[in-house]
């Protein structure tokens, strides 16, 4: 390795390596639950993971998590069928995460500012049972039922955007 690449966000806790692989497989597959991953697809999500840190660059890293924001909001805002828990455990690592780069040299922390409030919303949604973008009672945040904006099955929608 060279001398000149940065690996100070190699520095973060090792729950991502650890946590993400499984639920991500999770959440790539096609069934909607956990304990049915096949196990090859969660052995090739860890590698994949193991390959990004061992030769991956931070930019790299994050193109990554960000690829696993957009499966846990999708599910949170129902565009996208998967297991809930899988989605809300992969949440709370990456959202801890990106919280955690606020302590790196680098634009990480600003970077990641739109991720970050998408998760916030898809953690909470995830563990209220409700669906991102609207409240218990389905309704959305402009107190517009869900079922009328579209935000249950409209990823833009339900994160604020037309």
């Amino acid at each position: 390795m060279s001398g000149r690449r940065s690996l100070v966000w190699l520095g973060l806790t090792p729950e991502p390596e650890r946590e993400l692989p499984r639920s991500v497989a999770a959440l790539r597959a096609p069934r909607r639950d956990t304990a049915a991953v096949p196990p090859e697809l969660a052995d090739a999500e860890h590698r994949r993971v193991q390959r990004l840190i061992l030769r991956g660059t931070r930019r790299s890293w994050l193109r990554y998590l960000a690829e696993v924001t957009h499966l846990v909001t999708a599910v949170a805002d129902g565009s996208r069928p998967g297991d809930r828990r899988a989605a809300l455990l992969a949440g709370e690592v990456v959202l801890d995460h990106h919280h955690m780069l606020i302590g790196l040299p680098g634009p990480g922390y600003d970077s990641t500012a739109a991720d970050r409030s998408a998760l916030e919303e898809a953690v909470r949604a995830l563990r209220t049972g409700t669906t991102a973008g609207t409240d218990s009672t389905g309704t959305s945040r402009t107190g517009i039922p869900a079922s009328v904006t579209g935000a249950e099955t409209t990823h833009g929608t339900a994160r604020g955007r037309a």
